[in-house]
Formats: structure tokens, C-alpha cells, sequence
């Protein structure tokens, strides 16, 4: 995976994720709006309409004290221990 920063504010933050597709994008979205002072997460994957920009881009927009790379470290995190008890469920119940 490679990552890009293309935007970097305060408060915003856009970042290519190299090698991704919808199903990762789609569970990282949803994990960073899961935060409270995360107040938007969007990606785009739309080569005709981004220039031909090929890979996502993922943006986050923050509120508060919260930097938006601040947020995605704890997204990411989120999404760790998640799937870690995913397969410690899977592996019991096997």
C-alpha cells in the first residue's frame, strides 16, 4: 500500500491510497465516521472525472482539536482490533 498526501490542512486531509479498491475504502470510510469529530469522510475512485487519477483518494474533515491524520491513526487502529477478534471468533469456532 502507498500512501500520498495530495491536501494536508488543519482540519482536512487528502490522501492517494495506492493499490486499494472499494472493499478496503469502503470499511476505512466507515470506520473514520464512526469518530465524533471526524465530520466528513469520502473517497473517490473515478478516473473520467478526476483526470485520470487511477487510485483513491481518500479525504477526511475534522473538528475540533482533532487532526485529520490523528483520526485516520485511529481508524486504522479500530480497524485492527476489529478484524483481530474477527479471527479469534473465526479460529474458535473452527
Amino acid at each position: 500500500m502507498e500512501l500520498r498526501v495530495t491536501e494536508s490542512t488543519e482540519d482536512e486531509l487528502s490522501i492517494e491510497i495506492g493499490g486499494e479498491d472499494h472493499t478496503f475504502m469502503n470499511v476505512l470510510k466507515s470506520a473514520l465516521l464512526e469518530h465524533d469529530d471526524v465530520s466528513a469522510a469520502t473517497y473517490d475512485v473515478n478516473p473520467e472525472q478526476s483526470g485520470g487519477q487511477t487510485e483513491p483518494i481518500l479525504t477526511i474533515k475534522t473538528e475540533g482539536d482533532v487532526e485529520p491524520l490523528n483520526a485516520l491513526e485511529e481508524a486504522a487502529a479500530d480497524i485492527r482490533t476489529k478484524t483481530s477478534a474477527l479471527r479469534e471468533a473465526f479460529d474458535a469456532a473452527a
